[in-house]
């Protein structure tokens, strides 16, 4: 069954067994479903499960209803399946593909029509969905009964964090031109012939090969740098507590009771409302 609110799409599936219900949440999730979109509402145990609906039950699972849109007479129905030991899965979806690939899945895990389970309820002596019989009270057996909730308001303070601003430091790199002077040598090799006229001294070594040399040499700028913390920045945050009284109102009913056989007025009142909660 689908429900259709706004553009949120909810399907319905009715499962007998806790384990096929558990298989179609676990297949749904890994088909890309968020967790939050699927939820398994179980029932009673079978063995705890009658036929015939008990009024204490099918209300609480009535209740568990509530939240979603459902046209009473479908929820009424669910509320007895849960109440019989069945398992509800619903799925909230926004697109169409994704809307066909989970009914695709639920119909796989052996989904249960629930209007054919209706039909073989009624002929075990279930009266079905009565009119009018969420709103005021009436049971299958066709009794009926008038209700008119008391209600009070709790004051519930809690507590949540609110930016107060954020400082950021971030360091960044500058470069900047500098310049040093160095002195630096240069060697040169020159090559001379002077014309000389005196006698040879050593003969024997004038007509011996020989070969002298000189190297050039010149000194080259080597730039070296080193790095070295000149400071430092600390970003700290400190943490202070302190004490806010919270002042709002909150509302209760009461109830006055006239009897006009009896002539006689009775003013029921609600409990004193409760300290805040912190």
């Amino acid at each position: 069954m689908t429900e259709t609110t706004g553009k949120q799409r909810t399907i319905t599936a009715f499962f007998d067994k806790r384990d096929a219900a558990e298989r179609a949440v676990e297949n749904l999730t890994a088909a890309g479903f968020p967790r939050a979109s699927v939820r398994l509402i179980p029932g009673n145990e079978p063995s705890s499960a009658t036929a015939g609906s008990q009024p204490g039950e099918s209300e609480g699972f009535w209740q568990a209803l509530k939240d979603f849109f459902f046209p009473e007479e479908d929820r009424y129905t669910y509320a007895e399946g849960l109440r019989r030991g069945g398992y509800l899965v619903l799925v909230t979806t926004s697109t169409s593909d994704r809307y066909e690939k989970a009914l695709e899945i639920l119909d796989n895990e052996g989904t249960i029509d629930i209007d054919e389970r209706a039909t073989s309820w009624r002929k075990e002596g279930w009266k079905g969905f009565v009119p009018g019989a969420a709103a005021t009270g009436m049971t299958a057996a066709g009794s009926r009964e008038e209700k008119l909730p008391v209600t009070e308001e709790e004051l519930k303070v809690g507590k949540r964090e609110v930016s107060q601003g954020r400082v950021r430091v971030r360091s960044y790199v500058i470069e900047t031109p500098v310049t040093e002077r160095v002195n630096l040598r240069e060697e040169h090799v020159s090559v001379e012939r002077r014309p000389t006229d005196r006698p040879l001294t050593a003969p024997d070594d004038a007509f011996r090969e020989r070969t002298i040399e000189a190297e050039e040499t010149r000194e080259q700028a080597v730039v070296g740098k080193t790095a070295r913390v000149k400071e430092e920045v600390v970003l700290k945050k400190d943490v202070r507590d302190k004490t806010e009284t919270v002042a709002d109102t909150v509302r209760r009913t009461d109830v006055k009771v006239e009897d006009e056989r009896t002539g006689s007025s009775t003013q029921h009142t609600t409990r004193a409302p409760q300290e805040p909660r912190r």
